[in-house]
């Protein structure tokens, strides 16, 4: 069943007066339990995409389905509460506070979703577990690696159960040999758990640990393949 769906996709700007097409009528659809890399240059429009389908933005005109739900329409508040309950988000920056404690950093996403805070906490502990950082649950961002305070950053976007995992340049911040274990925890995520990944990069090495890849130019869809293992 597909999670994602995308359907004649467009979304233009207005830039100083001047109209800037970032989609041009792109297509394609995700399946629940995939792993897919966006690959794309700058302004190639996958990050403009990455927005619409984590719920940030709108699209122009098309239609954009999600686990079933036509959200291609909805106002604000209703696509605040479909991101608490269907999506993860890891961005290349980490964005944790620097003044919490990266269980603190997990909590937050339970937090606005109004659970109470013994179960917050027991949640939290259980998704730093699984990204391999039970050891450093009451060290701040500071105190943590690059790697590990990515690692945090994962397990934040684990902590609601979403089933949908969208990276934005995960490893863009962190060097190769780091870069290579968060991306084989992606993939763990992806065949243990079945969460269904979704990553911008503009990292071939890193694209490849998806199993397809989709390539866009000049906001129009290039090309959509499968990864080909050795």
């Amino acid at each position: 069943m597909d999670l994602v769906q995308v359907d004649s996709i467009r979304k233009t700007y207005c830039l100083g007066g001047v109209e800037v097409h970032a989609l041009q009528g792109v297509s394609f659809s995700i399946a629940k339990g995939e792993f897919v890399s966006i690959m794309g240059a700058s302004g190639s429009g996958k990050s403009t995409l990455l927005n619409i389908i984590g719920c940030l933005d709108n699209p122009s005109d098309g239609s954009y389905m999600l686990d079933g739900i036509d959200v291609s329409t909805l106002k604000i508040d209703r696509l605040a509460d479909i991101r608490k309950h269907t999506i993860g988000f890891v961005f290349q920056g980490f964005n944790l506070l620097p003044r919490m404690s990266a269980l603190e950093n997990v909590e937050l996403p339970m937090l606005y979703k109004g659970v109470k805070a013994s179960r917050r906490k027991k949640r939290a502990m259980e998704a730093l577990e699984k990204v391999g950082l039970e050891d450093r649950s009451f060290h701040q961002p500071h105190q943590l690696s690059g790697g590990q305070q990515q690692r945090v950053a994962i397990a934040r976007s684990l902590a609601n159960d979403a089933p949908l995992i969208l990276a934005d340049e995960p490893t863009g911040n962190l060097d190769s040999h780091t870069s290579e274990e968060v991306m084989k925890l992606f993939v763990n995520l992806n065949e243990q758990m079945g969460k269904t990944i979704i990553q911008v990069t503009h990292e071939p090495v890193m694209a490849d640990f998806g199993k397809r890849i989709i390539r866009f130019m000049d906001g129009k869809l290039l090309s959509d393949e499968l990864v080909q293992r050795a």
